[in-house]
């Protein structure tokens, strides 16, 4: 009992100060560039637990690893314009179609590895958190559109499978984008990982799990050649794409299915409800630990009646309780 409420405290203090600090440098960054992309901004929180048994390392956690879960929380503000580069000139040239404009965006993301990997003798967290590696850099780096999650998340898993020293797993991925151009989110979401958005106490925008059949979601793989055949292995492109309008004060929750097989919505919506317009990294930060200690203590309730169990049910398969896994929490207000 000593262990487990030391081990609260310690996420808790220590995912503060990563918090804390990552909403500084997103404040500073957007003070550099426009006053539109200062007044557009994502403030985030993260919070999670490896599932029991897990090694537990509070550096992985503040470096984006939570058990075989990965997420990354980052940001890209072009300080250049276009008009710097304008030039005008009267010799008439081709008309070509314009390229979709990358613009800045606060992009958001969080991924699950398979762990029946672990079976033959591969870490399934290397996968997912490559992946979501690889997308913060190209975020970080502005190679992306700030209106296409889907290319992100396509090209992330291209440099994987291009990759010299080969990764193998599967993962699931949920990647989100506030566009600071016509301040809408974006969205792409393959597997059981996703997103709820909760406005004035209610759902407002959902994503659907996608499954090829009872606990078995859609996942991006890369088998060792010999287990080709026998791996599931979803494109990126099979990502289900949402995008929608935001207001001021909306709150997101992008999680692993460890959230969302344990804690029902409506006390999702409870807790998210208290942090609406909330603008205080600290309070968020409070809000994400009490989701993500609720996850795991729903989790190990032998009488729960969790969603998984619900879904388990449906499915002809007798359960009862919660379902133990890694749990990542990445809770998000907007600011505009």
């Amino acid at each position: 009992m000593q262990a487990i409420v030391g081990l609260s405290r310690g996420i808790s203090r220590a995912l503060v100060q990563g918090v804390v600090q990552r909403s500084q440098g997103s404040t500073e960054a957007s003070q550099r560039a426009g006053v539109e992309d200062a007044d557009s901004r994502l403030v985030t929180a993260v919070s999670g637990f490896p599932k029991p048994g897990s090694n537990y390392n509070i550096d992985n956690i503040l470096k984006g690893q939570i058990g075989d879960d990965a997420y990354f929380v980052a940001r890209h503000v072009d300080e250049w314009s276009t008009s710097d580069f304008e030039v005008v000139t009267r010799v008439e040239t081709p008309r070509v179609e314009p390229e979709p404009k990358k613009g800045n965006a606060d992009v958001i993301g969080v991924a699950d590895g398979v762990g029946g990997w672990r079976a033959y003798g591969v870490d399934p967290g290397l996968f997912s958190v490559n992946l979501m590696k690889n997308c913060e850099r190209l975020v970080k780096a502005g190679y992306f559109v700030g209106s296409q999650p889907s290319k992100l998340l396509a090209q992330g898993f291209r440099e994987m499978q291009e990759n010299k020293q080969q990764i193998i797993g599967s993962s699931t991925a949920c990647l989100m984008m506030l566009s600071h151009t016509d301040l809408k989110l974006y969205t792409t979401n393959i597997g059981d990982s996703g997103f709820l958005v909760v406005r004035s106490g209610e759902v407002v925008h959902r994503s659907q799990e996608q499954q090829h059949y009872f606990n078995t979601p859609f996942q991006l793989s890369l088998p060792p050649t010999e287990l080709q055949s026998e791996v599931l292995a979803d494109r990126p492109e099979s990502a289900d794409q949402y995008e929608f309008c935001v207001e001021d004060g909306d709150v997101i929750l992008l999680a692993t299915d460890g959230i969302f097989d344990n804690v029902p919505d409506r006390l999702l919506v409870e807790e998210m409800a208290v942090v609406q317009h909330c603008k205080d990294s600290m309070r968020l930060q409070q809000c994400a630990n009490s989701i993500a200690l609720m996850a795991r203590k729903l989790s190990r309730d032998p009488k729960f009646l969790s969603p998984f169990s619900v879904n388990a049910l449906a499915a002809g398969i007798e359960a009862e309780g919660g379902k133990p896994d890694d749990i990542t929490v990445l809770l998000a207000t907007v600011s505009l």
